[in-house]
């Protein structure tokens, strides 16, 4: 890699998201496209770039504040200013709605972004104007060369202006596109043109970042992405000017106006954690609060999407002993390891606090290796590389409190099953070896679907050694790192 090379930041990744987009655009007809996705996950970008490719130079953007009707439309008339459009500016919902109808008609395509703002009742009145703009579109389909994009960072509310029965747009969209995390492949690109991606870093930064493409490129412009820890932490999180400081505060805690304390932050520092656990950390805070956590959970999970409930492999959905994990990287993260350190900035020496922050997240990346590992097999098999030969969803398995496995890897078509235990250091492995069998034994004994198949033990860390490797295969285990699960992505 060169210098040009490091001081340019590219599109990455989501080849099949912008192949998608261009096909939408190259039609030249009408379309009516929701694209949604967590937020700073790259949806704008992405627009961006498959508008770019194709070509398509009349565009309205515009950015739907969190505000009143006049607060929408005043935000509006300065996008139509800004975007030089020539049309009549909107003077209430309903005028806004009819423009962006107007604008499709004469080949624009609408981007309207934040649109979960019109769940809101002040608002969702537009939905309805819009709703008699795109029907008229629509029937006109053959000769509209424009379309409108709505993007949404909060699925339950989109979902409920888009997909639900009872909402004006139901059945209206034409076309949908959900914009994930960037695969690991695309992880490793980013550090192949900015910095150095060796295991140890991409443990780290994939942990803290996850697949946000956004949390990349704020290390980059802050010229970080290849400088060790604390100083990528310090620059990133503890300096005044940090881009990062505030993302969690923006992203939801404001909202949940501090609810979130007592459910995400011991979700955050105890993954895995149990319904009961959960609950007995309640009482122990405040007692009365115990009968509130159920709801609470459920807003998280249903309506955030921050929460997740895991079943062991094999296990029916409405098995009473799943799991609870924060679903987002950078929202664990930043509860377990970041959110103590940075509002204490002020009162603590900044090296004691990056020290205190840095040990934290190393915790954390315990959780995040088993998290990262999974991620890459299923990724390989998707991709057909070497390797395991991949049929299900990789899960762990948990049992009557005396059985733990890490990663439960299923190959139905040869009758394999490969039981990984992993390690952020891959010289605490061997010692667990002897407890590790036992578990495995009592897998076996239990999972009647495999009863039969061959049995694979894998000993995973960040980096082996070849010591450590000798040690693993002397056991019956076959030694895995990320060097080896990354390698031809």
């Amino acid at each position: 890699m060169n210098a040009t090379t490091r001081n340019r930041w590219a599109f990455y990744g989501r080849r099949s998201e912008l192949d998608a987009l261009r096909e939408i655009l190259r039609r030249r007809r009408w379309f009516f496209l929701k694209v949604s996705g967590r937020r700073r996950i790259g949806k704008t970008s992405l627009v961006q770039q498959a508008l770019t490719a194709e070509g398509r130079d009349k565009v309205l953007y515009m950015q739907v504040p969190d505000s009143d009707p006049a607060g929408v439309v005043s935000t509006a008339r300065d996008f139509y200013d800004l975007f030089k459009v020539d049309a009549t500016r909107p003077t209430d919902l309903r005028s806004l709605a009819v423009s962006i109808g107007d604008l499709a008609r004469q080949g624009y395509v609408v981007a309207v972004d934040g649109f979960q703002y019109f769940h809101r009742k002040a608002l969702f009145e537009f939905t309805s104007h819009l709703q008699f703009e795109v029907d008229q579109l629509a029937r006109d389909a053959a000769t509209v060369r424009g379309g409108v994009i709505v993007l949404g960072s909060v699925h339950t509310e989109m979902a409920a202006l888009l997909e639900d029965r009872d909402a004006p747009l139901f059945a209206r969209l034409t076309h949908s596109l959900d914009v994930p995390h960037l695969d690991i492949a695309s992880v490793l690109e980013i550090l192949r043109a900015h910095a150095e991606p060796d295991s140890e870093r991409l443990l780290f930064l994939w942990n803290l970042f996850e697949g946000v493409p956004k949390f990349y490129r704020d290390a980059f412009e802050e010229n970080v992405l290849a400088s060790d820890r604390r100083e990528l932490l310090r620059e990133l999180f503890f300096s005044s000017s940090s881009p990062l400081r505030t993302e969690a505060e923006n992203w939801f805690l404001r909202e949940l106006r501090g609810r979130y304390d007592l459910v995400l932050k011991y979700l955050a520092r105890h993954p895995g954690c149990t319904n009961g656990e959960i609950h007995a950390h309640a009482r122990s805070v405040e007692a009365d609060s115990e009968k509130q956590i159920g709801g609470y959970v459920k807003v998280l999970r249903e309506r955030y999407q921050m929460v997740e409930q895991l079943q062991p492999i094999f296990a029916k959905s409405t098995a009473r002993n799943g799991r609870y994990y924060i679903a987002d990287n950078f929202l664990r993260s930043w509860l377990a390891a970041l959110s103590a350190p940075t509002a204490s900035v002020n009162f603590k020496p900044v090296e004691d606090l990056l020290r205190e922050a840095d040990g934290r997240l190393a915790d954390a990346e315990g959780h995040g290796l088993e998290k990262l590992v999974g991620t890459l097999y299923e990724e390989r098999g998707r991709k057909g590389l070497d390797g395991f030969r991949l049929t299900q969803r990789i899960q762990g398995f948990w049992d009557r409190g005396d059985t733990e496995i890490d990663l439960v890897a299923l190959n139905e078509y040869d009758h394999i099953v490969r039981l990984g235990s992993c390690k952020r250091t891959a010289e605490r492995l061997a010692p667990d070896f002897g407890r590790f069998d036992e578990h495995v034994a009592r897998f076996v004994e239990r999972a009647a679907r495999v009863r039969g198949w061959r049995v694979e033990k894998a000993a995973i860390a960040t980096r082996h050694t070849t010591e450590t490797r000798r040690a693993a295969e002397r056991a019956g285990y076959i030694p895995q790192d990320l060097e080896d699960l990354t390698a031809n992505l």
